[in-house]
């Protein structure tokens, strides 16, 4: 634990809450490099998060979701809001780095000092967001920031854990990229709080607003669910931002204090699930590593034992006293 010591967290955390940039890209980094000292920082963060909105985007590459962010940032800065925004971006299965563009397409918000934008690669995490980003959302949150804006990577139709760390989902698509529920459909369009068709003013558009209405319509919901508005923008010009952000206002409504309550509580038992899972991966990783695993595999081969007797075995040792 000396490397946890190398870092002073506490002036870190009360820097970052007095809106230091440096202080909050250098907690992110923490988080992004796993530092031995996350487990002091998550607890240090807990008691000062909580109250900023979180509103994910995600959607087909080339939908438009940068420049819908970018826009949404400039909405919200109207309000006087302070504004996060974590922009997910593909990792190279060469090099593993990530263009992390999205600084490049929010440059108009890089001096102001009420937005922070942290690009974040994904690292090969599967979801179309990086492993991390959970952990960042709470940085930002803990920061002061009134909204935290969720870009995720863009990967297709896969994208759904945004969902999982989101309070509110803005899933975009746009005309011409085929069909509207193609694009939306295993688990994208289901997760959606607010359908989004971008480049509204292609052709095709009033077709690709139809469709998803349609689907929406379709979708068996209780009376008093909430039923996602399908909008049109066109981010560029930023036209339709406004009715998006007060769909996003409105979905905060409809939930209350307790809907909202109880999305977090379940991103929490996600959060926490993993963790445990992680920590019990990490235990039986050093049992099997060693000599009891292959005599546990020799058993199989020889009939003495199943590969599902020698599994309960690694996993009794793994989470033993003995085992840790």
């Amino acid at each position: 634990m000396a490397a946890a010591r190398d870092v002073d967290l506490p002036s870190l955390v009360s820097a970052a809450r007095e809106g230091n940039a440096r202080a909050v890209a250098r907690l992110i980094s923490l988080v992004e490099d796993a530092h031995p000292a996350l487990r002091e920082l998550t607890a240090a963060l807990v008691p000062h998060a909580g109250r900023a909105h979180v509103v994910g985007l995600t959607g087909p590459p080339g939908v438009g979701k940068s420049t819908t962010t970018s826009a949404l940032v400039g909405a919200y800065r109207a309000r006087g809001l302070r504004v996060g925004v974590l922009a997910v971006d593909p990792t190279s299965p060469f090099s593993g780095g990530a263009l992390l563009g999205d600084r490049v397409r929010m440059s108009e918000h890089a001096a102001d000092p009420e937005v922070f934008i942290r690009s974040m690669a994904s690292r090969g995490h599967l979801g179309g967001l990086s492993w991390a980003a959970p952990a960042a959302v709470r940085v930002l949150d803990a920061a002061g920031c009134d909204v935290v804006l969720l870009e995720t990577v863009g990967v297709g139709q896969s994208e759904v854990e945004v969902a999982a760390t989101a309070d509110t989902t803005v899933v975009l698509v746009a005309p011409g990229m085929g069909d509207g529920i193609q694009a939306a459909k295993a688990g994208i369009l289901e997760v959606a709080d607010i359908l989004v068709v971008n480049k509204a003013d292609r052709d095709g558009a009033d077709r690709t607003v139809r469709d998803l209405r349609s689907a929406v319509a379709m979708g068996e919901r209780d009376r008093t669910a909430w039923r996602p508005p399908v909008l049109r923008t066109v981010a560029t010009s930023a036209t339709g931002i406004a009715d998006l952000v007060e769909a996003v206002d409105g979905h905060r409504t409809h939930l209350g204090v307790a809907g909202l309550r109880d999305r977090r509580t379940r991103r929490a038992a996600r959060e926490v699930e993993a963790l445990a899972v992680e920590m019990l991966r990490a235990r039986v990783g050093r049992v099997a590593g060693d000599d009891r695993l292959a005599a546990l595999a020799a058993d199989v081969v020889d009939g003495r034992s199943d590969p599902y007797r020698a599994a309960d075995a690694i996993v009794a040792d793994g989470i033993s006293p003995s085992g840790r």
